[in-house]
């Protein structure tokens, strides 16, 4: 007897698993580099291309894996200029890192990621970050048009409730909040992509819904007074979430959807994000929810060449020795 697939979750079909930790072990050494050859230049079928002066025609120093320039004498790798420049891991490994940290759906601790890969932390730690990074190069500029839902969910930090409930406090404010904890705000098209931004109060994105939202958006909130401002720009519709989650059609299920995503992966995953962290975790997040739909093969792949596209990190850099 067949399972009945009606209503079946997308991740627990066969269409969201196309590639495995299997194949890519399987594959080798060489294979995975000649995909990263692939992601790097794929206007020239895989074939290097000098990156100081652009020169197809180049040397193939094989022993080292390494290419040299026939015009300008230049050395450089597959890696050299990327996100992934000075990495001494394997190709193979490098692949099947990414592959882990695209299959977690609640993301990838990186202490998870050093055991798997049996490195050590400090390795794992800034190759997540520099993932996350590649990532967050994808919603650069981004304007976000049609209904637009927006909300605010405070992370970061931790203030332990009081054992009773006259003495608790709202957490919320800011007199009450950990030094560490700050708001994280998503704005999100109906059935289109998203953008997060981290701000001290709710109220403080109001100048970032300027630079990102079309003029003609339908905004989606809630009765926070932060968003008050908003209707002086944008045809706003609020949602009294005292009273109901859906009024009329206006809610901000998508937003709260983007939020139960990152707070599983602050609580049940890292279990801890520091404030200086917490913008890049809410552009992993970001990342997931708008590519939720798309199989894992095609997420590796789209992170892999997010990746080859970026330059050398500056903030993740030598990040052990303070020189970032």
């Amino acid at each position: 007897m067949t399972m009945k697939t009606k209503g079946q979750h997308f991740l627990l079909s066969a269409k969201a698993r196309t590639l495995s930790l299997k194949a890519v072990f399987t594959m080798g050494e060489d294979k995975a580099y000649d995909t990263f050859k692939g992601m790097r230049w794929p206007e020239n079928d895989g074939e290097a291309i000098c990156p100081r002066c652009g020169c197809l025609d180049t040397y193939n120093i094989t022993t080292r894996k390494r290419f040299k320039c026939k015009a300008c004498y230049h050395q450089f790798s597959v890696t050299s200029g990327t996100i992934f420049a000075s990495r001494k891991m394997a190709y193979v490994d490098l692949l099947a890192a990414i592959v882990i940290f695209v299959n977690g759906a609640k993301g990838v601790a990186a202490l998870q990621l050093s055991r798997d890969l049996d490195c050590q932390y400090k390795t794992a730690f800034i190759l997540t970050h520099k993932l996350r990074e590649a990532m967050a190069q994808e919603q650069e500029g981004r304007k976000l048009d049609g209904i637009v839902e927006m909300d605010g969910g405070y992370f970061g930090g931790y203030v332990k409730p009081e054992n009773r409930k006259e003495d608790r406090k709202d957490r919320r404010l800011k007199s009450n909040r950990s030094g560490k904890r700050e708001c994280v705000v998503i704005m999100r098209e109906r059935n289109g992509k998203s953008l997060s931004f981290v701000v001290p109060n709710e109220g403080d994105a109001v100048p970032y819904v300027r630079d990102h939202v079309e003029n003609l958006a339908t905004i989606y909130a809630d009765e926070g007074t932060g968003w008050d401002a908003l209707h002086a720009g944008w045809d706003t519709k609020r949602v009294n979430h005292s009273v109901a989650f859906m009024d009329e059609g206006v809610c901000t299920n998508q937003a709260e959807s983007y939020f139960s995503r990152l707070r599983r992966m602050e609580v049940g995953t890292h279990h801890h994000i520091a404030g200086p962290y917490l913008k890049h975790y809410a552009a992993e997040a970001v990342w997931r929810e708008d590519h939720r739909r798309v199989d894992n093969g095609r997420q590796a792949a789209m992170v892999t060449e997010a990746a080859m596209r970026s330059n050398v990190s500056r903030k993740w850099a030598r990040y052990w020795q303070r020189a970032a």
